[in-house]
């Protein structure tokens, strides 16, 4: 067992994001994708939560059977959309029970239907000094590096990312594709006296529609320079691996600008992950 914020503490990681199976035949692929990226050692990996709180129960079973039949060091993700502050003391409770050392606590999304998700919290800020209060994580939170897209302007979402920060042991970022976007929001957390690793989050891009919906949703912007290069591939594998040019490039500036470790979305896919890792010796970041 480890806790992420002491493995930053002592070398650059690299971590995984998977998300939960809803079907048997993506249990099988997760499993594919956890025994191949399990090779490559990676320091941690993240298992997210569905909108609402809907993959709640999903979420622990994959944690539990990570900690139990794999090498991987699970952190679960935890929204406060969807939840009262008793089910999350439950599931506190619950998490502690299975040897879980680390919770990245978020604010979440709203189910697709619209249905409003019962939440005794507002912000994620209100969920994390619940998760903090109880002793027993290392916690994380999420980092807009462009600015989430429901904060009224950048210098309060900055001061609110601050906020959590103050209480957190690290962050990871949502996604981006220029460097300077991550530059700058090290520079702003440093510049409101804070320090804690902030790690960014990289998507590798191998289907422009999706990534432009996830897009849409996050507040991240697609620059016009990563759909001219992407439209130069003639087919889906081609165009796959111009992803992963443009994947790697940023992990090597993210790398020269001093960044504390890269945590890859998967999409519950190894390949693309794996190569970008096989490609820069990332196994010994």
């Amino acid at each position: 067992m480890a806790r992420i914020g002491d493995l930053l503490a002592e070398k650059r990681t690299l971590s995984f994001e998977f998300f939960p199976p809803k079907t048997p035949n993506a249990t099988m692929q997760l499993g594919r994708a956890v025994g191949e990226l399990e090779a490559l050692e990676p320091d941690f990996v993240s298992i997210t939560y569905g909108a609402g709180g809907s993959d709640r129960h999903r979420t622990g079973e994959v944690v539990s059977w990570m900690r139990a039949d794999t090498g991987l060091e699970p952190m679960a993700h935890l929204t406060c959309l969807g939840h009262t502050r008793t089910e999350v003391a439950g599931l506190l409770v619950e998490y502690r029970r299975r040897n879980v050392q680390n919770i990245l606590a978020l604010g979440g999304d709203p189910p697709a239907d619209d249905t409003p998700a019962r939440s005794d919290y507002t912000y994620a800020l209100d969920l994390l000094e619940d998760v903090s209060a109880s002793g027993s994580f290392c916690v994380g939170v999420a980092a807009h590096p462009e600015v989430h897209p429901r904060s009224p302007s950048r210098e309060i979402d900055r001061r609110h990312l601050a906020d959590k920060l103050s209480i957190a042991d690290f962050a990871i970022t949502q996604f981006f594709f220029d460097v300077e976007h991550y530059v700058r929001l090290v520079d702003e957390m440093d510049a409101l006296g804070i320090d804690k690793p902030i790690v960014p989050g990289i998507m590798p891009v191998t289907n422009v529609k999706h990534v432009a919906r996830m897009a849409e949703m996050s507040g991240a912007e697609v620059p016009g320079w990563l759909i001219d290069r992407l439209d130069r591939g003639s087919d889906p594998e081609q165009i796959r691996r111009i992803g992963i040019e443009i994947a790697s490039e940023l992990c090597r500036s993210l790398l020269a600008a001093g960044a504390p470790g890269l945590h890859l979305y998967t999409l519950n896919q190894a390949a693309t992950a794996r190569e970008i890792v096989v490609n820069l010796d990332l196994a010994s970041v």
